[in-house]
């Protein structure tokens, strides 16, 4: 374990494995050119997954990275509003919706697309498509790292993510709440089942050492903690322009783990 500056602390674990020596992902129709698909996932609203993805994406661009997110939380997408933008995306000249930029980071996400007022009424076939859409019909390029904000909970979005877009890595968020760290266990469970490598979770809005024993049950299923992150207001109004330190560390770990 290590002490850093701004940090309460963080974990790295190194690994020998790289790109080419993965096993290769079966055949699936989401299609993507990046070198690593990262997908932030959380059992329980409200810990801040979003407002993590978000922070973690600046904090890879400005490692230098080529950075992609997209928003699959269908039914409240908050990317927009977190990254400062609205509008609707353009079309490429291959008929390929052309995803906004802020911070230099491509983003995508359904409130792109449909009226902030308007309520997502959609079942799973339409989620589905949606996501494909968003996917496969978007001009990423070529990226290093594309980060998928989940919704929170094991739903159909959630579902469709894990087992159709087979990401590379799940990386957890959690808070030291009970029940979060309980509905976590969940996500974990269904990753296993679908073969999904977790990179380790996160602790967000750790008031102090003391509440990281809360995790212990997570850790004695194999996940390792990355990292806890204290309360920050830059952080909770998503003040991307004054990125804490702590990202600048996270971000350098995770480059250690891909």
């Amino acid at each position: 374990m290590v002490k850093l500056d701004g940090i309460l602390s963080i974990n790295v674990a190194l690994t020998s494995e790289n790109q080419e020596s993965r096993p290769k992902k079966s055949e699936s129709r989401f299609q993507i050119d990046a070198k690593d698909i990262i997908a932030v996932a959380s059992g329980k609203g409200g810990v801040g997954k979003s407002t993590f993805s978000v922070n973690l994406a600046v904090a890879m661009s400005e490692l230098g990275k080529k950075v992609g997110i997209l928003d699959a939380d269908i039914y409240g997408p908050s990317v927009p509003r977190m990254m400062g933008i609205s509008g609707k995306p353009g079309v490429s000249q291959n008929k390929k919706l052309i995803p906004l930029d802020s911070y230099g980071i491509k983003c995508m996400s359904i409130g792109f697309l449909v009226s902030e007022e308007t309520p997502t009424i959609w079942r799973g076939p339409m989620i589905m498509k949606a996501l494909e859409q968003m996917f496969n019909g978007v001009e990423w390029g070529k990226l290093d790292y594309l980060i998928i904000d989940l919704p929170p909970g094991t739903g159909d979005a959630y579902l469709t993510v894990a087992s159709e877009i087979k990401p590379d890595y799940a990386l957890l968020v959690t808070t030291a709440n009970k029940l979060a760290v309980h509905d976590l266990q969940k996500s974990i469970i269904l990753f296993n089942k679908l073969d999904i490598k977790m990179m380790g979770f996160i602790g967000n809005n750790i008031a102090n050492a003391q509440e990281t024993n809360d995790f212990e049950s997570i850790k004695e299923l194999g996940i390792s903690h990355i990292s806890s992150i204290p309360f920050n207001l830059d952080i909770y109004n998503s003040n991307l322009n004054n990125l804490p330190s702590c990202f600048d560390d996270i971000s350098k770990s995770i480059e250690e783990l891909v």
